[in-house]
């Protein structure tokens, strides 16, 4: 009965039914002990009638007591709660990953699919955000870090998707941003393992806004903006959202297909796919023929919106720079870049900074200390950013694009100051830095390392 009872929802139709059942019951059970004792005593009968009324007014207080099943967590789902957070909540520092799947995407793109070789929970992430990976591969003294965007979203979370386009390898530079990403398309194939640390990033789309959200992207910029479609679609389908992306081709276009899907299940994602160089064969594939520019979004886009842009850094910047022109806030502009060319701009507030006046206030040198390394040595100017001094220092710290833009250096700083070589991208804590692009600022500094 109680099972039975927990199903119904509404407390008053819980109590009459509850009511009427248990006086019903009662009544039965009375009508045979008067039928097996043969009672002619009218107090028998009034017995019984008393023992009715107050059986069903007990089951009436029960029914409206008893608490619906709908409004507590079975023991499963209280237990799945406290293995997923349990799960999230121990996840703070390398996590092995098999890939599960390789898939190519278009003629520079590819796909890999990630899931925990523990086989744990996997904690859902932020539309926007990247993750951090860590590989080891053949011909480097350590291990190398990279970031790459998250490029799907589902609820739940069963796998982390990294779409990664194959950079060339620019001759003559310490910095090869094509390394990692020649590994993954030549080397990593299904089964292997990858390191990766939790998703992060503050270029996200806060889902349960009503402010209309452009999407604009270019070649692999792309990637951000697929988690941010799919999850505005599955948390807030109601909210307008403009997809714009710019390709060479067909054969340059991922995720044409994906994403025109989604589009189908939601009503108010609009889609506008820009080429620059179309083929026969695209015909009837893309909307317009040129590139992505701020005339075109402002003929798309005639009302008040936020704009969030990811691709190549020319691209960003005229569109940072025509939208502005426009009127557009910069508070409602949004950005993500992982490569230099952008000359200002933060990922979380994208506020203007000055780049500070390098006054070297160490002087000459300066006592730095990691203090989980228990190392303690003296830094000149020389030696470069605190990153560089780190290593230099036997120290591995972890890095990704050595320009203050991915936020994967970042530490926190114990005691004293440190001053910056250029304007940082990524957004920081007030307790903590940079490594990548600091130098001491005070005669002696305590990094968390």
């Amino acid at each position: 009965m109680l099972e039975s009872l927990g199903r119904i929802q509404n407390p008053l139709v819980r109590s009459l039914v509850a009511g009427v059942t248990v006086g019903s019951t009662v009544t039965m059970a009375a009508a045979i002990i008067l039928g097996m004792t043969n009672a002619k005593e009218n107090t028998a009968y009034r017995a019984a009638l008393y023992a009715a009324l107050a059986g069903a007014g007990s089951g009436a207080i029960l029914g409206l007591l008893y608490p619906a099943k709908g409004n507590q967590p079975s023991t499963s789902t209280q237990l799945q709660g406290r293995t997923q957070r349990s799960s999230n909540e121990s996840w703070k520092d390398w996590r092995n990953f098999v890939v599960i799947r390789k898939v190519k995407e278009s003629e520079e793109i590819t796909s890999f699919y990630l899931q925990p070789e523990d086989g744990r929970d996997l904690p859902n992430f932020q539309p926007g955000q990247f993750l951090t990976i860590k590989l080891d591969i053949p011909g480097q003294a350590k291990p190398v870090v990279r970031t790459y965007s998250l490029s799907d979203y589902a609820e739940p979370c069963t796998h982390y998707r990294l779409s990664i386009k194959r950079e060339p390898m620019p001759a003559g530079t310490n910095f090869m941003p094509g390394l990692v990403s020649n590994f993954m398309h030549d080397h990593v194939q299904e089964g292997s393992v990858i390191s990766a640390k939790p998703p992060s990033g503050k270029f996200v789309l806060d889902v349960q806004k009503t402010l209309p959200a452009v999407l604009i992207s270019n070649g692999v910029g792309i990637t951000p903006m697929m988690s941010m479609a799919k999850a505005a679609t599955l948390r807030n389908p109601q909210r307008s959202i403009w997809f714009v992306h710019g390709a060479r081709d067909g054969q340059f276009h991922a995720f044409r297909d994906e994403v025109t899907a989604v589009a189908q299940r939601n009503p108010n994602l609009r889609l506008h796919f820009a080429y620059s160089r179309p083929q026969p064969e695209d015909r009837g594939h893309y909307h317009s023929t040129g590139y992505v520019d701020t005339a075109l979004i402002r003929a798309l886009v005639q009302q008040d919106a936020e704009y969030f842009l990811c691709g190549s850094p020319a691209f960003m910047q005229s569109l940072r720079e025509g939208l502005k022109a426009a009127g557009v806030p910069d508070s409602q502009v949004f950005f993500e870049a992982f490569t230099k060319g952008i000359s200002t701009g933060n990922i979380s507030t994208r506020a203007e900074a000055a780049i500070p006046t390098h006054s070297n206030g160490a002087g000459k040198r300066a006592e730095i200390v990691f203090a989980q390394s228990d190392t303690t040595a003296t830094w000149r100017p020389d030696d470069g950013s605190l990153l560089e001094f780190a290593e230099a220092n036997d120290l591995n710290p972890p890095y990704s694009c050595r320009q203050g833009i991915c936020g994967t250096c970042v530490c926190r700083i114990l005691e004293g100051e440190v001053e910056y070589q250029e304007t940082p991208v990524a957004a920081v804590d007030d307790d903590s830095v940079l490594i990548c692009i600091s130098t001491p600022k005070t005669a002696r500094v305590v990094l968390d390392l």
